[in-house]
């Protein structure tokens, strides 16, 4: 039983804006969306020593267009609280209102404590009624909280000059060496100038944060004793997530400062952010938040049951005012509070989700890039100049959207990354290579958008790492709990011979080979290049392809962390390396798509050649026993951001082969005729030649396996 109490406090009205607990001279604020209650209670609680919960439940008397709020006297900063609302009970229209169940704030700050007793936290018995269980002592709870610090201002850096790195704030640091014991594996942990230098010297201009909002493992996981490590399970859409804090409870300034530190060394940071689902599953699942506040007004509902498009139990109604509020909400706080520069959207397909048509099979809620979220995002002052980079798909095949979101978007690009890997596996044609590699126009052409609304990777959180990529042919998802059914098996990866680690030099030096060809082939083509934090240093998850857990109680520097004493410090040079060239070389990173327009040399923009030198063939472009390309670039007209005019550069040679022996001659035009210059060579440990390496025009160079080659005019 929770002690309860009503207090001498007694709520005055206040006001319905903003939502959440704001914080006012002589007090606080309370204002929450749930049209359909009949009260909303705020709970302030108090803990004593034994670690007892003691709860003062105030009432709030006022409701103004659906939000129910009050200003409570005599609080501030630092008061701990939930919510509690009393409604109809009407599971057939997702109303399953019970007071016996405290509720997270969905515009908290900050979250204190972790769940508890999963059985508690369901809003219903056995029967299908009401619980009589009050979970209040198994509920994170909210923490009033202020504006936070200043951020320094971001460095606004142009896409044409981006390069993203995918990092894990925890595991990232956890086993850094430079990085203080206390602060591994933390915000400030990532910040530390150690962390920091290595970033820029290895060419990245943005961190790419896996989620950072605060994460509430899902109850099948907890059921199988893991927790959720990637954090693709929100609890608090404003909250940053206080496993990352390296002092409890100051995860709001530690994450601040983190983004003030990154700007003062000229990175951008940007979130993962996962609004199309929440982690209350189903409506088998708990009552945390929403449910328990307006379960219609957030979820899309059909007869009362969760729409999945999502294959996590529950949709975000992207298109209700609520979710469409909550959204804009808590990405201008990240964005303008705590300077964010930009955000990648998890299952991002779910956003476009707009109004409900009817099927063969039920309701359909079709993709259109028009939806009112993503509308309202477009037209948004301050998130509009933000990187918006969608994840262009959901659970579903009608989700699969690549290319189709509006033109202020940035996407990942998965047929790239199964392009490059199945290219240099042995399996994708030069012709399917090099639509990817020149930026991929045949999805992002339309609508006025730029080669850099592809987002290039080959390898993400989601997946196997570039090491593994090159020493596993199957997946070894074990360790999960799930009998190795989870994780893709569409891989396009391979082991040069044997499966997992190896001392064997031959295949060491075939695999490093590989990885290089593959990290060229990224930082080279036209488009956005993210990498995945850790594959510079050869970072291995021994075969798992879907390290989304851990078991609890798995401390940081064993969760996937990245091994910085045993990193590979070439390959490290190698990626800043590639990176250089990338940065230096306007003609790589252009921001039109080639044309074959004619340029002032009178050739090409883009010409591609074969092994023999000469223009690829027709019949070459879909054969699979081609297995070398050739692009050759125009300097003399490249188009570039800030530039009213084509400016000239050097031109340009990029050779990808995935055979076996060869010799191949330097293509290029008949009119190109100077020397070139070998900038990179991926069959060399750290890509650079030893000097200055000059071949005539139609040299012919030799070699073997996975390998890129670039050069420039001389």
């Amino acid at each position: 039983m929770v002690p309860v109490s009503t207090d001498h406090r007694s709520p005055t009205p206040g006001t319905a804006h903003p939502l959440g607990a704001d914080p006012r001279p002589g007090g606080v604020n309370f204002a929450v969306h749930a049209p359909r209650a009949t009260d909303v209670w705020v709970c302030l609680i108090e803990t004593d020593d034994d670690g007892a919960r003691h709860e003062q439940r105030l009432r709030l008397p006022a409701q103004t267009a659906g939000v129910h709020h009050g200003f409570v006297a005599g609080i501030g900063d630092g008061t701990r609280y939930c919510l509690r609302a009393a409604g109809p009970w009407e599971p057939g229209n997702g109303l399953r209102f019970n007071d016996r169940k405290a509720l997270i704030d969905p515009y908290a700050r900050r979250l204190d404590g972790a769940l508890g007793d999963g059985v508690a936290l369901l809003p219903y018995e056995e029967d299908g009624g009401p619980s009589e269980t009050d979970s209040l002592p198994d509920i994170p709870l909210c923490v009033v909280t202020g504006a936070p610090p200043a951020p320094e201002p971001g460095p606004g850096v142009p896409w044409d000059r981006t390069v993203i790195c995918e990092v894990h704030v925890g595991s990232y640091t956890a086993r850094h060496p430079d990085v203080p014991e206390d602060l591994r594996g933390t915000y400030l942990g990532l910040a530390q100038p150690a962390v920091i230098e290595h970033l820029r010297r290895i060419g990245v201009t943005a961190v790419e944060l896996l989620p950072v909002q605060a994460c509430l493992t899902e109850p099948g996981v907890r059921d199988r004793g893991m927790r959720n490590h990637w954090g693709y399970s929100t609890g608090a859409y404003f909250a940053p997530d206080p496993r990352y804090a390296a002092r409890p409870g100051q995860e709001v300034e530690e994450f601040a400062h983190l983004v003030s530190a990154m700007h003062s060394a000229g990175l951008e940071v940007l979130m993962d952010v996962v609004y199309n689902h929440t982690a209350e599953e189903s409506v088998a699942g708990p009552s945390l938040s929403w449910r328990g506040l307006d379960a219609p007004g957030y979820y899309l509902l059909e007869n009362g049951d969760d729409l999945d498009y999502t294959g996590c139990g529950n949709t975000v109604d992207c298109a209700s005012p609520a979710a469409v509020r909550m959204v804009l909400d808590s990405l201008r706080y990240f964005a303008g509070e705590l300077g964010v520069d930009g955000f990648r959207f998890d299952l991002a397909s779910v956003l476009g989700r707009g109004r409900t048509a009817t099927g063969p099979q039920g309701p359909v809620i079709p993709f259109d890039h028009r939806a009112p979220l993503l509308t309202a995002i477009a037209a948004d002052p301050i998130l509009s100049t933000r990187k918006l980079i969608a994840e262009p798909w959901d659970a579903t095949g009608e989700g699969y959207r690549v290319g189709g979101f509006p033109p202020v978007w940035a996407e990942w690009n998965d047929r790239y990354r199964d392009t490059v890997r199945a290219f240099f596996a042995g399996g994708a044609t030069v012709g399917e290579l090099a639509s990817r590699v020149s930026g991929s126009q045949d999805l992002f052409g339309a609508q006025g958008r730029t080669p850099f609304s592809s987002i290039n990777f080959i390898t993400a959180h989601d997946g196997f790492t570039a090491r593994d990529l090159v020493s596993y042919e199957r997946k070894h998802n074990e360790a999960n709990g799930e009998n190795n059914r989870d994780g893709t098996d569409n891989n396009h990866s391979v082991n040069h011979g044997f499966e997992g680690g190896t001392t064997d030099p031959a295949i060491l030096a075939t695999r490093g080979a590989h990885v290089r060809a593959l990290l060229a082939t990224l930082l080279l083509s036209t488009g956005t290049p993210m990498l995945l934090g850790g594959d510079e240093l050869g970072h291995t998850q021994y075969g798992n392809n879907n390290a989304y857990c851990v078991p609890e109680g798995t401390p940081a520097a064993d969760a996937f962390a990245v091994d910085w004493d045993a990193a590979d410090t070439d390959l490290s040079a190698f990626v800043a390396r590639v990176a250089s060239v990338r940065r230096a070389a306007p003609v790589l990173r252009q921001h039109e798509f080639f044309e074959g327009r004619a340029t002032p040399n009178g050739e090409p923009d883009l010409a591609w050649f074969g092994a023999d030198g000469t223009e690829m063939p027709g019949e070459d472009w879909q054969s699979p026993a081609v297995r070398t390309l050739q692009a050759w670039v125009d300097g003399s007209d490249v188009r570039a951001p800030g530039h009213d005019v084509a400016v000239a550069e050097k031109d340009a040679l990029i050779v990808w082969h995935a055979g076996g022996d060869a010799t191949i001659v330097l293509g290029g035009p008949e009119s190109c005729t100077h020397d070139w210059e070998l900038i990179v060579d991926t069959t060399l440990p750290t890509g650079e030649p030893a000097g200055r390496t000059v071949y005539p025009s139609r040299a012919e160079v030799t070699v073997s396996g996975p390998t890129v080659l670039a050069f420039q005019e001389a």
